[in-house]
C-alpha cells in the first residue's frame, strides 16, 4: 500500500514537538519520528527573538529526523497568540446554470462570499470553515453537491490572524529548509487529537492550556462555533510561585511539576501540610498549592466565561475538556468539576501506531492533533465533492508565499 510522508511541527512558548510519518491510502497514520525540544524566543505564542526560536525548531527537527531516518522537507505548522481572532458570516450565489445542479466550484465561490469580511490591515485570514449549508432555504445540509437549486448559502467560521506574526513564524520554519504545508490554529488541531464525534455532535468545549496562552474551541452540531485565545498559560502560576515563595523561577516551574496538586478537600479530613526541601529552604506544600489554585481557579472562569452561549447545560452537554501541559495538574479535573458545576474530563490525544508512546500526553495534544489535521481534513479551506474540507492551504499562507 503505498504511503505518503507527513510531518507536524508545534512551536510553543516552553517546548517544540517535531513530528514525522506517513500516511497511507485509508488515511491511517504511523509516527515515525518524535522530536521534542526546550523552546525559546517566543512569548504568549509569538516570535520574539528570530534566531533563538530557529535554533530551537531547529534542535527539534534535528532529534525527529534522526528517529525517523530520514529528511524532514516539509510540515503543517501551528498557529495561536492574542493576535488570532473569529467571528461567524454567512455567505449567498445563485445558482444560474439550466440544470440548477450545485457543484464543487459553487462551494468554492459561497466560501469566497463568507470570506469577505472586514478585518484590519494588519490581519488576514487563516482559516474559513463551513459549518452548514442551505439550499433554497432547507437548512442543515452538510454536502449540497448534486442537489438541485436555485440558490446556495453557507455559514462558516472565519478565523483571522496578524500577518506580521505569522510571517515572523514561517521565517524561522523556512529559515532551516523546511517548506510549510500549511498553517493550523492550534485549537482545531488539539481538537482532532482529543475530542470524540459524539462531544463535536452534542456541544463541547475544549482548553488547551499551554505555557503562556490557553486555546479555546467550542463545538456544536458537529461544527467549531467559536475560537479564542487567552494569554494565560501555565508560565503565569510558575512565576506567581516564584514571586509569592521566593524562588527563581526555574525552581518554581519543577515544584509546581512535582508537588502541584489543587484537588478539592470537600468534607474530606484537612490532609496535615508537608514540609518541602529546596536548598536551604523549607517550604509549605499548602503555601504552594493554594498559590496554584487561586491562579488555576481564575484560569477555569475565564475559560467559561468565553462561552458564547451561558446556557450551559443545553449549549455544551459534553462539558469541558482539558488538554495541554497545563492539564497535567494533580487535582484540575475535580477543581473545574467543582467550579462549571458541568462534566468535565482530561483530552489525552489517540495513541497513534509508531514511535508514539511519548505523545501519549495531553502536553502534545496539539502536535497529534496537526498529523491527524492532514489525514482527516486532507488540506483546510474548501469543501470537496464529498464533502470533506480539502487541498486549498490557508488564505495568509498564500498572501505570505507570493
Amino acid at each position: 500500500m503505498k504511503r505518503t510522508r507527513v510531518s507536524a511541527i508545534d512551536v510553543g512558548t516552553t517546548k517544540v514537538c517535531t513530528i514525522m510519518g506517513d500516511i497511507d491510502e485509508k488515511n491511517n497514520v504511523r509516527i515515525l519520528g518524535v522530536g521534542i525540544a526546550p523552546s525559546k524566543g517566543l512569548t504568549k505564542g509569538i516570535v520574539v527573538n528570530l534566531n533563538e526560536a530557529r535554533e530551537s525548531i531547529r534542535d527539534s527537527v534535528r532529534i525527529a529526523e534522526r528517529t525517523a531516518g530520514f529528511k524532514l522537507e516539509s510540515a503543517y505548522v501551528g498557529v495561536t497568540g492574542r493576535h488570532v481572532s473569529s467571528v461567524n458570516n454567512k455567505g449567498a450565489v445563485a445558482i444560474s446554470r439550466n440544470d440548477r445542479l450545485v457543484k464543487p466550484e459553487d462551494l468554492k465561490r459561497v466560501l469566497e462570499v463568507a470570506r469577505t469580511i472586514e478585518v484590519p490591515n494588519d490581519q488576514k485570514v487563516l482559516h474559513v470553515i463551513p459549518r452548514a449549508y442551505s439550499v433554497d432555504g432547507q437548512e442543515g445540509v452538510k454536502n449540497p453537491v448534486g442537489m438541485h437549486g436555485f440558490r446556495l448559502d453557507v455559514e462558516t467560521h472565519v478565523i483571522t490572524a496578524a500577518v506580521t506574526s505569522v510571517q515572523n513564524l514561517t521565517k524561522c520554519v523556512r529559515s532551516i529548509g523546511i517548506e510549510i504545508d500549511d498553517l493550523i490554529l492550534e485549537p482545531l488541531a488539539s481538537a482532532e487529537a482529543v475530542l470524540a464525534p459524539e462531544e463535536r455532535l452534542d456541544g463541547v468545549l475544549l482548553a488547551d492550556i499551554g505555557g503562556s496562552t490557553t486555546d479555546i474551541a467550542v463545538f456544536k452540531d458537529n461544527s467549531i462555533t467559536y475560537t479564542s485565545i487567552l494569554p494565560v498559560g501555565g508560565y503565569q502560576i510558575s512565576r506567581d510561585i516564584s514571586i509569592g515563595l521566593g524562588l527563581p523561577f526555574e525552581a518554581a516551574e519543577d515544584m509546581k511539576k512535582k508537588y502541584g496538586n489543587i484537588t478539592p478537600m470537600g468534607n474530606a479530613e484537612v490532609v496535615e501540610d508537608r514540609a518541602i526541601n529546596y536548598g536551604q529552604q523549607t517550604l509549605s506544600a499548602n503555601d504552594l498549592n493554594d498559590i496554584i489554585r487561586a491562579r488555576m481557579d481564575e484560569l477555569i472562569r475565564l475559560i467559561v466565561m468565553e462561552l458564547p452561549d451561558k446556557d450551559y447545560q443545553h449549549y455544551i452537554p459534553s462539558g469541558l475538556v482539558l488538554t495541554g501541559g497545563g492539564a497535567n495538574l494533580g487535582g484540575i479535573i475535580e477543581s473545574a468539576r467543582d467550579i462549571t458545576r458541568f462534566p468535565v474530563r482530561l483530552g489525552t490525544p489517540v495513541n497513534l501506531p509508531g514511535v508514539s508512546d511519548a505523545l501519549y500526553d495531553p502536553a502534545y495534544a496539539t502536535a497529534v492533533g496537526l498529523m491527524l489535521w492532514r489525514s482527516r481534513n486532507n488540506g483546510a479551506q474548501t469543501p470537496s465533492a464529498k464533502g470533506g474540507l480539502r487541498g486549498v492551504m490557508s488564505p495568509i499562507l498564500r498572501m505570505i508565499r507570493r
